[in-house]
C-alpha cells in the first residue's frame, strides 16, 4: 500500500505524536500540516487567523492539504480539516483515513498538559474542557464521515499505533 494516510481528529488526540511513529513504523514520510502551513508562511496558526480570519485559514489548510498528498506519506492534519467537505471527500479518494479517536476529559488533560499557546487560538473563547467538549459535538460525525478507521486514542502512543497498524493489515488483508 503506497497510498497516503491521513490522520483526523481534535486537538490533543495523538495526530503528531501518532503520525511520526506510524511513519517511522512503516517506513515513510511524514508531514503535519500545521507545521507545513508555519514552515511555508513563517506564519502561526494564530498568526494567520489574526490576519486573515479563520475562513483565510481554512482556504490555506486546504492548500497545505492538497500540496503534501503525495504516495507513501503519513499527513497529520489540522483538528478542523474536515470542516470542508472537500477535504474529506479528497482525504478519502486519495488516500486511508483514521480517525484517533478520544474523550473529551483525555483532550482537555493533554492540552492543559502541553499548552501550545501561540499555535492555535481557542475556538470559543471557553475554557480548555468546555470547548473540547463543544468541538467534538460538533465534529464528531464529520470525523467519522471522513475516516476509514476510528481508533481509540485515549491509549499511549505505541499502543494506538499498533491499533493503526492492526486495523491497516485487516484492510489489506480482507
Amino acid at each position: 500500500m503506497t497510498q497516503p494516510i491521513f490522520l483526523v481528529g481534535a486537538r490533543g488526540c495523538g495526530k503528531t505524536t501518532v503520525g511520526v511513529a506510524l511513519a517511522q513504523a512503516l517506513d515513510r514520510g511524514f508531514v503535519d500540516t500545521d507545521n507545513y502551513l508555519l514552515t511555508r508562511t513563517n506564519m502561526s496558526v494564530a498568526d494567520i487567523v489574526a490576519q486573515e480570519g479563520w475562513d483565510g485559514f481554512r482556504a490555506r489548510e486546504t492548500q497545505a492539504l492538497k500540496s503534501v498528498t503525495a504516495p507513501d506519506v503519513v499527513v497529520a492534519t489540522g483538528g478542523g480539516m474536515v470542516l470542508a467537505e472537500g477535504n474529506r471527500q479528497f482525504m478519502r479518494e486519495q488516500g486511508v483515513v483514521i480517525y484517533l479517536r478520544a474523550p473529551a476529559q483525555i483532550l482537555a488533560d493533554r492540552l492543559e498538559a502541553f499548552p501550545e499557546e501561540g499555535q492555535r487560538p481557542t475556538l470559543t473563547g471557553k475554557p480548555i474542557t468546555d470547548e473540547i467538549v463543544e468541538v467534538l459535538a460538533a465534529r464528531e460525525a464529520l470525523y467519522r464521515q471522513a475516516a476509514h478507521h476510528v481508533i481509540d486514542a485515549s491509549h499511549a502512543p505505541d499502543a494506538v499505533v499498533d491499533a493503526v497498524l492492526a486495523a491497516l493489515h485487516m484492510a489489506r488483508a480482507s
